[in-house]
């Protein structure tokens, strides 16, 4: 399994937010501030810092964590590329908002101005992306090593398990809050995976910052693949299909490659584009609604 085709081809949100978390860290952490950036009680109740509250969505407070925090966000872009750009920055928004209430009723409850103290680092979007990470993507491979069975999600699991533990209390508990934001996205309260922004602010990260390399066509970075399709698999979508076009021609390679990286077979992956003419949004909907069936 991987994260679809190499580089930020179709996910300018999540290459921008990764910017912003390298530059927020390297900034603060040169300044040697990166370990003052963790949210307390009395940061929140007392004084109300509210730079320090929109810092710490960012800046993480170690460079293993900046490591391992990075290496994640890279590897969800597979969610916006499935979502689309808009849907993904109201799945940011919200998962960094709930996370943060969350957090706050925490250290409402202990009240312990000298140990409730946060790590800082974008934890609450990270682990709310783990709930359509588990539920979502499919094992493809499984494997052994000795006597301990793994699967090609396992590395991804580790990864998020070491950035859990990175700074113990103080890193588990916005792993926690993180995990029940994304679950309450999941679980569509109040409709909030109906809620979309305009299109002029999604479009705006794509100028935010500079071009990301890979195989993708410009005719294919031009729009957002699968910006209809549901972040989960097994709906029913109905409509009829353009007949395949001839054998002898072979589909894109990203666009086999980002299907793949959906958890489909790369085979039924390359007879879905066959069919749908290379369009890679129809040729989801047609997986789709085979795995329905």
């Amino acid at each position: 399994m991987n994260g679809g085709p190499s580089g930020f081809n179709n996910a300018p949100v999540t290459r921008t937010f990764v910017i912003a978390c390298a530059l927020f860290t390297i900034i603060f952490g040169i300044r040697g501030r990166s370990k003052n950036l963790g949210l307390s009680y009395l940061n929140i109740f007392k004084k109300l810092n509210i730079w320090k509250l929109i810092v710490s969505v960012f800046a993480f407070s170690s460079t293993p964590e900046l490591i391992f925090g990075l290496y994640l966000l890279y590897y969800f872009r597979v969610f916006e590329r499935q979502i689309g750009s808009n849907k993904y920055s109201v799945f940011i928004l919200l998962s960094v908002i709930m996370s943060l209430l969350f957090e706050f009723l925490a250290l409402s409850f202990l009240k312990d101005p000298t140990s409730s103290v946060i790590t800082s680092g974008p934890y609450g979007l990270i682990f709310s992306l783990f709930v359509p990470f588990y539920l979502d993507i499919p094992v493809s491979t499984r494997f052994r090593v000795f006597v301990l069975r793994f699967s090609d999600k396992s590395f991804i699991y580790l990864a998020g398990l070491q950035l859990l533990l990175s700074s113990w209390k103080r890193s588990i508990l916005p792993g926690i809050c993180g995990i029940l934001a994304g679950s309450l996205y999941r679980l569509n309260v109040f409709h909030i995976r109906r809620m979309k922004f305009p299109e002029f602010i999604t479009s705006y990260f794509s100028r935010l910052s500079w071009p990301s390399t890979g195989s993708t066509s410009p005719a294919a970075q031009s729009r957002n693949v699968l910006r209809n399709v549901p972040s989960y698999p097994g709906r029913q979508v109905e409509g009829n299909y353009p007949a395949p076009i001839s054998s002898t021609t072979e589909p894109p390679e990203d666009s086999v490659s980002t299907l793949v990286s959906m958890g489909f077979d790369r085979n039924s992956a390359r007879q879905a584009l066959m069919q749908a003419r290379n369009d890679i949004n129809t040729a989801t909907n047609i997986l789709l609604e085979q795995q329905s069936h």
